[in-house]
């Protein structure tokens, strides 16, 4: 299944991404039988302390998980899940999501995503095979009898779609962050019970000081992008520590 490309890169990586294990171009020949699992839950998540965000999902982000900056060039965005390494808080026993928290659109789109025709202006949606999620005993399946998508495959068809939009718009933004000079980095050391310290680190934030220094024309051509809101709810987003702190200590009473 294919799709005009935007302009601007598509999400093609040397290195799968985060999650992927086997993404392959949904075709209605090979895969014809194919279906996603029921209720394969969030499971795939585990492990994972933090994952890519979106700019347009700051204002959602900011009250349940903090957001930092990659260290490295890209200074790609993500909503920290956990405090340890190899540790999600936000992941249930039962790999259902805690209650009434906004689960981040990259880990809603899987298991489909984009990646780039080559010589195309193209998008082409792709579905992890990986064994864990689909099968051809499912009755959710992505073909119907006749070759045409299923409404489950349009539907992961447009959602990709927003969020391949959305990406765009995140690399512009996360581009002029970067070369801003507003990024430091953050080491947090958090207090759990029994007063023992954790120490988390690998990550950006940017520098409130630096931020009321900005020039005064590069403030100006973030306020004309629509940028400043979302500056605003990175800088808000630093009150859900308390909160990944209060998730880790229950974690360790049990």
């Amino acid at each position: 299944m294919t799709d005009t490309k935007a302009n601007g890169a598509g999400e093609q990586k040397s290195a799968l991404p985060l999650f992927y294990k086997k993404p392959a171009p949904l075709d209605a020949k090979k895969h014809a039988k194919l279906g996603l699992k029921d209720n394969f839950g969030l499971g795939f998540t585990e492990g994972i302390n933090a994952v890519p965000v979106n700019l347009i999902e700051f204002p959602q982000i900011c009250h349940f998980y903090p957001i930092g900056f990659s260290p490295d060039d890209n200074a790609t965005p993500v909503a920290i899940l956990g405090l340890r390494d190899n540790e999600n808080l936000f992941l249930k026993s039962d790999n259902t999501w805690q209650e009434d928290t906004y689960i981040p659109a990259y880990i809603r789109r899987y298991p489909f995503i984009f990646s780039e025709v080559p010589d195309s202006d193209q998008l082409t949606l792709c579905v992890d095979t990986d064994e864990k999620i689909v099968d051809e005993a499912s009755p959710q399946k992505f073909f119907e009898d006749d070759g045409k998508p299923t409404p489950l495959a349009q539907n992961a068809l447009e959602f990709c779609k927003s969020y391949h939009a959305a990406a765009q718009q995140t690399v512009e933004f996360s581009r002029a962050i970067a070369e801003s000079g507003l990024l430091v980095d953050r080491a947090a050391e958090i207090t759990v019970a029994g007063d023992k310290k954790i120490n988390f680190s690998g990550f950006r934030i940017i520098d409130e000081k630096k931020f009321a220094e900005l020039d005064e024309k590069i403030f100006l051509e973030w306020r004309a992008k629509g940028w400043l809101p979302f500056v605003y709810a990175h800088l808000f987003s630093g009150s859900q520590w308390q909160r990944l702190t209060s998730l880790l200590n229950k974690v360790m009473a049990n």
